[in-house]
């Protein structure tokens, strides 16, 4: 520990991303990357980008992306926010809108990046437990808040929350700022997105880094009022004018234009999933309904710990959370046929 830093590092328990080791012949199943390549138009994209106009600043309101982003939502471009990837934009969101004196309420069992960013930020939060079945009761944040973070679908477990009960909770809760949390939701779950015209307290933010395998290229946005998202520019040109590069502008706008490719990729996302869930349970598994690229499962009769560490000796990697109450669960990404046959094969071999 360095004498040299300041009393809020020195508390600090920084979020730990997925491992991403070298082995050779890995089957990589711990950061849910989607197991296909990005649509061809965005990579030419990019590749047209990486000229001579590299040595000059990217556009710092990103204007064609959040336009071809309006347009895909059905919204107006003031109602869009860009970012270094989704993590970045909910950064922003943190410091922009979920600071207040009463706390922000969130999941037991979430994305653990959201009490990192409490810490970093000095937010109060409260831990609202999911229930036995590991799902989402938007009933439990109805009472005094500063603001709402939902994940949907939720990470780690991919349970998703309809849409009607989302807009439930935003009906009895208008005056603090409500921000779903939809990474995953392209591969089953319900946006909130058209929510948005009713109700200005309500900020959703998605990725290209999962359905759109733009995970490389750094790109999340954000849909609201247009005051939301005032604040989170004010935010934003406080911290980074120029946050996404010139190149990921053009692959993002270029992805979301081949919308054909896109929906191809994510229905056989879907497909694989719905095959590995059945595989998983014909091994004795119990599975949770996932709307994610992911599933999160668990085995009564083998340790969490002991099946991750087994796969690992076989070149297969999963995600293992040594969290109370899930720590005899596996993250499992959805990969590729091939993919998912390695990892039953290497389960059915330990087991």
């Amino acid at each position: 520990m360095s004498r040299y830093w300041s009393a809020l590092v020195r508390e600090l328990k920084p979020y730990v991303p997925g491992e991403q080791p070298r082995i050779p012949d890995l089957v990589k199943l711990n950061t849910n990357e989607n197991p296909y390549g990005p649509s061809p138009r965005a990579l030419a994209a990019i590749a047209a980008e990486a000229g001579d106009d590299l040595r000059l600043y990217p556009d710092p309101e990103a204007t064609a992306l959040r336009e071809t982003l309006a347009r895909y939502h059905g919204v107006r471009p003031e109602q869009v926010f860009v970012g270094n990837g989704s993590d970045e934009v909910l950064a922003h969101a943190f410091a922009a809108l979920l600071k207040h004196e009463r706390p922000l309420l969130f999941p037991d069992i979430t994305y653990s990046f959201y009490p990192v960013y409490c810490r970093l930020f000095g937010i109060g939060f409260e831990a609202v437990p999911l229930d036995e079945g590991f799902g989402l009761r938007t009933a439990d944040y109805v009472r005094q808040a500063g603001a709402i973070i939902l994940p949907n679908p939720n990470a780690p477990t991919g349970v998703a929350l309809p849409r009607a009960e989302i807009e439930a909770l935003l009906r009895v809760q208008p005056d603090v700022p409500v921000v779903i949390d939809e990474a995953y939701v392209d591969f089953g779950g319900e946006s909130a997105i058209p929510l948005i015209a009713k109700h200005p307290n309500l900020l959703v933010v998605q990725t290209m880094s999962k359905s759109r395998a733009l995970a490389g290229l750094r790109v999340g946005y954000a849909i609201g009022d247009a005051a939301l998202i005032e604040g989170l520019v004010r935010v934003k040109d406080s911290f980074n004018s120029y946050p996404l590069a010139r190149t990921s502008q053009a692959g993002a706008i270029a992805s979301v234009e081949d919308d054909a490719y896109f929906q191809d990729r994510r229905a056989a996302v879907i497909a694989s999933r719905t095959r590995m869930e059945a595989e998983l349970r014909r091994l004795g598994f119990e599975v949770l309904p996932s709307a994610a690229n992911f599933v999160f499962a668990r085995h009564p009769e083998h340790e969490g710990a002991t099946l991750a560490k087994a796969l690992r000796e076989r070149a297969v990697l999963v995600r293992h959370f040594a969290a109370p109450r899930i720590s005899d669960h596996l993250r499992i990404t959805v990969g590729t046929d091939r993919q998912i046959n390695r990892l039953i094969a290497a389960l059915e071999e330990i087991l």
